[in-house]
């Protein structure tokens, strides 16, 4: 049995893929070897495990070069964060050519063939950025809040459209496309608007990027994972977002996981 362990910089996640089934848990801990061994812990504990059972552990993310060889005596395999998105990402969408995006603090961006997975771009724009925008305007510091207060909020009191502008479409843009995020907040604008529009932003953002290397490396196929994944969720219910291009973008189950599960899927490849 491998565990695949993804250690973050605010969240460390822990899975272990069995008969099919994907059984996972996530811990906060600033310190990357508490947290993978709380991690390890916990996995072993919730799923009545003993540690002469787990094989190897694969490690991956910022705080996996921190480990050493063994963890509670099992040895470590150190995977590349960047094979461990492409591999995760694609395995849980069941494809085989696809451009995955890796969705956490800041974003990574990996184009997989097969045979080949490449780190092809990426941004600062990010989770870490979504909390810093929210707590520093709203005084907001979890996620769950925010799309809370967002749910409530008008994206016209916020954001400058093509329509403001143009009064119509410009080309192929839709009237209500973007022109300027927060280029009409006035006064009048809630903090739940805020809100909306702060998670708006990061996820146009990250969109836009996405689809222009998409556009670059020849992927058809845009795979969103990480714990950020639901913003795109989210943001499409309220604003019915429809991506142009004829790009697809898709969040396969268990998308949270996919960095830590193509650590593990590696290591059992190895």
């Amino acid at each position: 049995m491998i565990v695949g362990i993804d250690i973050g910089g605010s969240t460390t996640d822990a899975v272990i893929l069995e008969n099919g089934s994907i059984h996972v848990v996530t811990i906060e801990a600033n310190d990357p070897i508490a947290a993978a061994a709380g991690a390890l812990g916990k996995l072993a504990s919730d799923f009545g495990l003993q540690l002469d059972q787990i094989e190897r552990v694969a490690a991956t993310g910022a705080g996996a070069r921190a480990l050493g060889d063994t963890l509670f005596g099992r040895p470590v395999l150190k995977v590349s964060e960047f094979t461990a998105i492409g591999i995760g990402g694609t395995w849980l969408a069941d494809k085989d050519h696809a451009l995955v995006i890796s969705l956490g603090t800041g974003t990574a961006m990996v184009s997989v063939i097969p045979g080949k997975i490449m780190h092809v771009s990426g941004t600062g724009v990010g989770g870490g950025t979504l909390l810093g925008l929210a707590k520093h305007m709203l005084g907001v510091v979890t996620i769950e809040r925010l799309e809370e207060m967002a749910r409530k909020g008008d994206l016209c009191r916020v954001d400058l459209t093509v329509r403001d502008i143009a009064g119509g479409p410009i080309g192929d843009l839709d009237p209500s496309t973007t022109a300027a995020n927060f280029g009409k907040v006035g006064a009048d604008a809630t903090p739940e608007d805020k809100a909306l529009a702060i998670m708006n932003m990061i996820v146009e953002s990250i969109g836009v990027l996405a689809m222009a290397s998409a556009r670059a490396c020849g992927q058809e196929n845009i795979v969103l994972t990480g714990k950020l994944s639901r913003l795109f969720t989210f943001v499409q219910e309220a604003k019915r977002l429809a991506y142009p291009f004829g790009r697809r973008f898709l969040i396969p189950e268990h998308a949270d996981y996919a960095t830590a599960i193509g650590a593990a899927r590696a290591a059992q490849k190895d």
